[in-house]
């Protein structure tokens, strides 16, 4: 017997999104890698004997699709679990059922289950009651229990290729037209949609989906570049500032300026700007690479990141987004050296591990009455050498080039400069990696 919450779910014609969920891993867009033939996905599918699988990555690349097409590969009763909503004893009624019907158990954001759900869950995989697929955005070796991550087997999704967001338009627009919904898009504007939906399936097709609202029973419902824009102004950023968007974009950055491409330092800047990374955290890490990277090849690299980050204090966004820019190229376009945080590392690893050096007695402090008698005396005063240098021991165990190694290399860096002038003084080369 039906009720109205029946009726008007028949009614409520699905989403797009989900009117497309693939049946099978053969319909799925992307993700080559894990769908593939030969694949571990395929194989364990193969040999009906899936076990405990994690999916990982962004919002909208099909982790519920792969889920729900392995349990139809797999003829398995597919039984979606809510993470927050779920206790103990809704995991073993699914439990009581699986003793009869095999079945697939499918957790999304598996983050959310608590340390006895999780337990629970494991027990029925380990007894092979029932298999296992939890999906999650976060990097599962940072929110998952150890005892889950041990226990299963992480594949991780990337976002699809633009190619891939073509076809996943395409498919959409397709389907609309077989149900009576003739929505009219150019090649440029398929692209411009794919491209504007950052790798998320699921973002395309709820935006093809906003287009076409409202237009059914019309001959050709045609799209304006004025109607994309509209779709997307509100369109939600995907960039966690607390998950792996944020960390891979700004690594991404980051040695993009440490390998002087200036166009991919402005990309994943521009990359951070757009999701609304804070511009005084940007800032922060530009002075950190100035040392690290650049030191002593340019010096003034370090004022200029110092300044934009005094900058970004007094004026922030959007004006600071072309003090960013500045100081990211500044890096990005100037020589590198890493002679001051390898010499630092190097010199605290050796202080962690040696037995600690005595200060030699003429480097020892003399202001004081008495300081002569206790032999802290023979300090020569480098000034009052023409050279403004003289040969003396600074610390007794500690040979030349332990730590310290230059990083000067053809270029007129000030590294270089010193390099030189050091040689000429004291007659003696450089010490280099």
């Amino acid at each position: 017997m039906s009720d109205l919450f029946d009726t008007a779910a028949r009614m409520n014609p699905q989403p797009l999104a989900a009117a497309l969920r693939p049946a099978t891993l053969d319909d799925i867009i992307g993700q080559e890698a894990v769908v593939a033939p030969g694949s571990i996905l395929r194989r364990r599918i193969a040999a009906g004997r899936l076990g405990s699988i994690i999916l990982y990555g962004p919002p909208g690349l099909g982790k519920t699709s792969i889920a729900r097409a392995v349990g139809n590969m797999l003829g398995k009763t597919f039984r979606p679990l809510n993470a927050t909503r779920a206790g103990v004893a809704d995991i073993r009624r699914i439990a009581d059922d699986a003793r009869i019907h095999p079945t697939l158990i499918f957790v999304d954001e598996v983050q959310r289950f608590s340390a006895t759900q999780t337990d629970d869950l494991l027990a029925l995989c380990e007894e092979g009651l029932v298999d296992f697929i939890g999906a999650t955005t976060g990097n599962p070796f940072h929110v998952l229990t150890p005892a889950l991550v041990s226990r299963s087997t992480i594949i991780r999704l990337e976002p699809l290729t633009l190619g891939e967001m073509e076809q996943v338009v395409r498919r959409g627009v397709d389907h609309l037209h077989a149900t009576d919904i003739p929505i009219v898009l150019t090649p440029d504007m398929v692209r411009l949609i794919a491209g504007r939906s950052g790798g998320d399936a699921r973002r395309a097709l709820t935006t093809l989906e906003s287009l076409a609202v409202g237009h059914a029973g019309e001959e050709d419902i045609v799209i304006t570049d004025d109607m994309i824009d509209d779709a997307y102004a509100s369109a939600p950023i995907n960039h966690d500032r607390s998950g792996d968007a944020h960390y891979d974009i700004v690594s991404a950055f980051i040695k993009s300026m440490r390998g002087s491409d200036p166009d991919a330092t402005l990309y994943w800047l521009a990359r951070l700007i757009h999701g609304g990374e804070d511009p005084r955290y940007i800032a922060r890490r530009i002075m950190i690479h100035a040392s690290e990277d650049i030191g002593l090849a340019d010096n003034s690299v370090l004022q200029t990141a110092v300044a934009a980050s005094q900058a970004v204090e007094k004026i922030g966004y959007p004006e600071a987004q072309t003090i960013l820019a500045h100081a990211a190229l500044h890096l990005a376009r100037a020589p590198k050296s890493s002679s001051a945080s390898r010499g630092l590392g190097l010199a605290l690893k050796y202080v962690a591990s040696q037995p600690p050096e005595s200060v030699p007695l003429h480097l020892r402090d003399a202001h004081y009455k008495g300081a002569a008698s206790l032999g802290h005396v023979g300090y020569q005063f480098p000034h009052d050498d023409a050279r403004g240098w003289v040969e003396q021991i600074y610390a007794e165990g500690i040979p030349r080039g332990a730590f310290y190694q230059s990083d000067a290399r053809g270029a007129s860096t000030f590294e270089k400069r010193a390099d030189e002038f050091w040689e000429r003084v004291t007659g003696m080369p450089p010490v280099r990696r």
